[in-house]
């Protein structure tokens, strides 16, 4: 069983997304450690990039700051080394193919792997192109996360056949962002992934109250958010891990009620 895979074993799963490098490196370290201590099952870090297309304009404004301040993937490399001399949570890195292209598709993965990295998410690589990094995922020991949306219902069952990991809902069309209403049928498409394979799903994209978690939750196996988290971040600047914290461990706790069985 894959570390992401553990991450779902005991309940439903809260997963905390940030931007590495907003507002500094030194800040994620302690964000992500913080997240870690407040209950969070896996982590996305986002490696930012210049044009991240799945994205709103809150993490957007952060992948602007990560690059102004001079984050590099290089120095993210680095900050997961450290991060994984105490932090034994499942982490996956969120980012876009160009990144993994202009350092080396082949070199990326191998120093994932090297670092202690558990799968990477590319929301700009459709199911049809995976190929071009899933089998470099895979010799390394890494989980290429598969996205489904609410317009991919005639190729959900494929995409559940052949995921990895986890499988990542998007529950809502267009870009992330906080909503306050989510009005897809989220449970009708975890029942057809779940028709093709018994595979944990996450959904993500919109979710920011205790509320919206518990509700979905009950839907999926876990939950995924990272406007809010981000816009924390932009508020509190370097004093962002404790608001943090304690933003992943209501959430965390909304989620667990959310699973939990009447």
């Amino acid at each position: 069983m894959s570390n992401i895979a553990r991450a779902f074993d005991h309940g439903k799963a809260f997963i905390p997304f940030i931007t590495c490098g907003d507002p500094d490196l030194d800040t994620t370290a302690r964000t992500v450690r913080a997240m870690a201590r407040a209950g969070a099952d896996l982590i996305e870090l986002g490696i930012p990039f210049s044009d991240p297309t799945a994205e709103g304009p809150v993490i957007q404004a952060a992948n602007a700051r990560a690059l102004s301040g001079g984050a590099t993937t290089d120095q993210i490399f680095a900050l997961v080394r450290d991060l994984r001399r105490d932090v034994t949570v499942p982490m996956v890195f969120m980012t876009y193919a160009n990144v993994v292209f202009s350092y080396g598709a082949e070199r990326f993965a191998a120093t994932c792997q090297d670092i202690g990295m558990d799968g990477l998410i590319l929301p700009d690589v459709p199911f049809e192109e995976k190929e071009e990094f899933a089998p470099l995922c895979r010799a390394r020991g890494l989980d290429f996360i598969s996205l489904i949306a609410p317009t991919s219902q005639a190729r959900i069952s494929t995409i559940a056949r052949e995921a990895e990991g986890f499988v990542y809902v998007v529950s809502s069309l267009g870009v992330t962002g906080v909503r306050a209403q989510i009005t897809t049928d989220v449970g009708a498409m975890v029942k057809l992934v779940k028709a093709a394979r018994d595979i944990p799903c996450a959904v993500g994209f919109g979710i920011s109250t205790p509320e919206q978690a518990k509700t979905m939750s009950a839907q999926a196996d876990g939950v995924i958010v990272g406007s809010a988290i981000v816009k924390l971040c932009a508020q509190y600047g370097p004093e962002s891990p404790e608001p943090v914290a304690e933003y992943v461990a209501a959430m965390t706790r909304a989620v667990r009620e959310g699973g939990a069985r009447p």
